[in-house]
């Protein structure tokens, strides 16, 4: 039995998972679960990574205590945040969270002063969104941030905590392909875009793939936790590229959706789609395992039911999640929202957003949580589909089913929504997909799968899945 630590961070909260080959079988054992919660902070928001970073060493030092052999570890976190180093390697500040409201405007500012907005599509293929990399560094740059202006290496979050971790400075290429700065065609920084903002290629660290050993555990890491010289494995680092590596397909007639906080809905793609159809469509063209590229569209997710959870209070409704979910089944409230109109983007109100939006339409206002709870699953749902039929005419995937994978393929009220919209099979599983598919690069990495079909039919044994027929 080989172990494998695979460093699970979302953008609410983190978690590392033991991963256990046997040759045929993964099993999985969350072995330690934290807060990743955002630090508003001088009128900005941001990620507390010295925190993340002490999380990852609490879990090595569990590896000690539990007397352990862990061949390797692999880290993965949500895209387009960073962080900068100066020269002497300390961490310039705290990285700025996507949602921060200071890139509200950011991509209509840098059209009309760097680059046209069709020019900016055609040289990255990703999905234009105000919290890109791209546009972060321009808010950053014309504010005359500090830390920018002294940054010796800049970042993404989990090649930080690499850096951190190894001293070795890497540039990971699935969560680099989020950033819009990465040239699809080439698999590298467009520097022409990086000048825009001021910026160099030097400035980031050298790009590698999955499967590639960055480095390993610096001395000083060793001795703070009492563990050896434990290698560093590039996996999917962001989060859905080792998602969609544990999709459990057995052929490519599917569309895959990471449902949780955000929906990611799309396919896999052998090269990039960068079309007039695909720009107006406004589709992504992320890396993937094995220079597949994951052609997709993000969709605001599971976001707006959590806010809306936040601000109902316990005599409204069941601390339970699934018992709150099952209230959809006990109302009637047939209006509908688009999830991602800029609206539900970070409200003061949630339920006052969707309200809003439905008086804006002309639609009944819900009455009680059961109402929002069905209208944002519908919601949900309908958008799926819409998608979907965006990518049957966008490429060449006969889509014959959707694989769900993430926290919110355990809500089955929602994906009964979906099979029921899509009018097709929804197979749900695994929820653990992103830690999953982490550990498969791992194992793949140590040369026991060789390939991404192996690693998926070795996901297939490991997990249960659940399949939701439409009615």
């Amino acid at each position: 039995m080989t172990n494998y630590l695979a460093v699970d961070l979302g953008a609410t909260s983190g978690r590392t998972v033991l991963a256990s080959f046997d040759g045929q079988r993964v099993n999985m054992r969350e072995f330690t679960r934290f807060e990743n919660p955002q630090l508003p902070l001088g009128g900005h928001i941001f990620w507390d990574l010295p925190h993340l970073y002490n999380e990852v060493l609490r879990a090595l030092r569990q590896v000690k205590a539990e007397g352990l052999e862990i061949k390797s570890i692999g880290i993965d976190t949500w895209g387009c945040d960073f962080a900068f180093f100066g020269k002497d390697g300390q961490l310039l500040g705290l990285p700025y969270c996507y949602r921060d409201p200071h890139t509200d405007g950011a991509m209509e500012r840098y059209f009309a002063d760097k680059k046209p907005q069709k020019e900016v599509y055609e040289r990255t293929g990703i999905q234009l969104m105000p919290f890109n990399s791209l546009f972060q560094l321009y808010t950053l740059r014309q504010a005359g941030t500090v830390a920018l202006e002294n940054a010796d290496k800049i970042l993404f979050i989990p090649d930080a905590l690499i850096y951190m971790l190894t001293g070795e400075a890497v540039c990971e290429y699935t969560v680099a392909t989020t950033s819009q700065m990465l040239d699809p065609r080439t698999g590298d920084l467009d520097e022409e875009l990086l000048q825009t903002v001021g910026l160099q290629r030097k400035h980031f660290g050298r790009m590698v793939q999955p499967g590639e050993q960055v480095g390993t555990l610096t001395p000083q890491v060793q001795a703070a936790t009492g563990v050896g010289a434990i290698p560093i494995i590039a996996v999917g680092s962001h989060d859905t590229a080792s998602a969609v590596a544990a999709v459990p397909a057995e052929d490519p007639h599917f569309a895959y959706l990471s449902c949780g906080t955000w929906s990611l809905l799309g396919v896999e793609s052998p090269q990039p789609i960068v079309t007039a159809d695909s720009f107006a469509e406004n589709f992504t063209n992320e890396g993937g395992l094995d220079h597949t590229i994951r052609f997709l569209k993000n969709i605001t997710g599971l976001w707006i039911f959590e806010q809306c959870r936040k601000e109902w209070g316990p005599d409204e409704v069941p601390a339970d999640v699934n018992l709150l979910n099952a209230l959809c089944l006990t109302s009637n409230c047939q209006s509908l929202i688009q999830p991602d109109d800029p609206r539900f983007a970070h409200p003061v109100s949630m339920t006052a957003a969707i309200c809003e939006y439905l008086t804006e339409t002309a639609q009944p206002l819900p009455a009680t949580p059961a109402d929002y709870v069905r209208v944002i699953f519908r919601s949900l749902a309908a958008r799926y589909s819409e998608v979907v039929d965006v990518l049957r005419r966008l490429t060449s995937v006969d889509i014959r089913r959707l694989h769900v994978i993430g926290g919110g393929s355990r809500n089955q009220f929602l994906m009964q929504f979906a099979a029921d919209a899509l009018k097709m099979p929804v197979i749900a599983g695994p929820q653990e997909g992103t830690a999953l598919g982490n550990a498969l690069v791992q194992i793949r990495a140590a040369g026991l799968v060789n390939s991404l079909s192996e690693s998926r039919a070795i996901i297939a044994r490991s997990i249960e899945l659940r399949t939701y027929m439409p009615k």
